[in-house]
């Protein structure tokens, strides 16, 4: 009954949230300034927030608790990154929370560049907002746009580049080595990746990453239409870090229900209850982090 209670509730906040000039209160048809704004713009430019305590100091829809948190963009807190020049960063999920990975927000400018992971230490980029370029030690550069990725292996020599404004996110884990199994650097997009099947699922799934033994973690593109849902209530030993790129919808961790929007982030401990709905006009994109393809003994 408390359940129910609580759906209410937040259906509720949404209602008032969107009422006015939130999200779901605009013309089913695009405007052209719409039309015209790129990709996941809505990850730095958040519209849920409840009307009448949208300008009330203090608020923040963020939360943090021992088995999950939800932090979301009015909270991001921006400094240097150690080892990288003329970037600011925001540190999201990190071991301190209880995760075994690092995921945070890195804020390109003019003449940008990397530092390297710690010894040991693998990462993920997606790119967000501008180009970024990466390259390796023998100079091979590639040029990555907004919607594209690369995954560099533990100690191997890379640099990520920009000469004007970009955005990216980052994961980076302590990798698990498996004997006669070596991951190899990757480079792609997220189009030229195909849809997967999804038994007894509607969304749309897509991997980035392999799903071989060398790899022991993954990176997943799921794609909801308003109204679509996790059919299973999930609960299992992966950890995830989750960014909404596109859309809105409402999140159950545990015995809470969360609405969320683009820019939300979201990490989850391991045998947590969880489950997602899309709510709203438009599509849900979210990329989400998974352990994979390792005991958890």
């Amino acid at each position: 009954m408390r359940s129910i209670f609580a759906i209410l509730f937040i259906l509720g906040l949404f209602k008032n949230a969107f009422s006015e000039e939130g999200y779901c209160s605009a013309p089913s048809g695009l405007s052209t300034e719409a039309k015209a704004k790129p990709l996941y713009w809505k990850v730095d430019n958040p519209t849920l927030s409840p009307v009448h305590l949208k300008d009330l100091p203090g608020f923040t829809r963020s939360v943090y608790k021992t088995t999950h948190a939800l932090i979301s963009p009015e909270s991001h807190v921006y400094g240097p990154l150690p080892d990288w020049s003329d970037t600011t960063g925001a540190y999201l999920i990190s071991p301190e929370m209880g995760s075994h990975f690092l995921m945070y927000l890195a804020k390109l400018k003019d003449n940008s560049r990397s530092g390297l992971p710690l010894p040991g230490v693998e990462r993920f980029i997606f790119v967000l907002q501008g180009t970024v370029t990466v390259s390796n030690a023998t100079g091979v550069s590639q040029l990555l746009k907004v919607d594209s990725y690369a995954y560099f292996p533990p100690n191997f020599e890379h640099s990520i580049e920009s000469d004007a404004l970009g955005t990216i996110v980052v994961f980076e884990r302590r990798y698990s080595p498996l004997a006669n199994h070596i991951p190899e650097p990757l480079v792609g997009s997220t189009d030229k990746q195909p849809l997967l099947e999804t038994p007894g699922e509607i969304f749309e799934l897509r991997k980035l990453i392999p799903t071989s033994l060398a790899y022991d973690f993954n990176i997943h593109i799921m794609d909801f239409q308003p109204g679509e849902f996790l059919n299973v209530k999930e609960v299992h030993y992966n950890q995830h870090g989750l960014l909404l790129l596109e859309g809105q919808g409402i999140y159950r961790l545990g015995d809470s229900w969360y609405p969320v929007q683009a820019g939300d982030v979201i990490w989850m401990a391991p045998f947590i209850p969880q489950w997602y709905a899309a709510l709203g006009k438009t599509r849900t994109r979210y990329l989400i982090y998974k352990d994979a393809n390792r005991s958890p003994l």
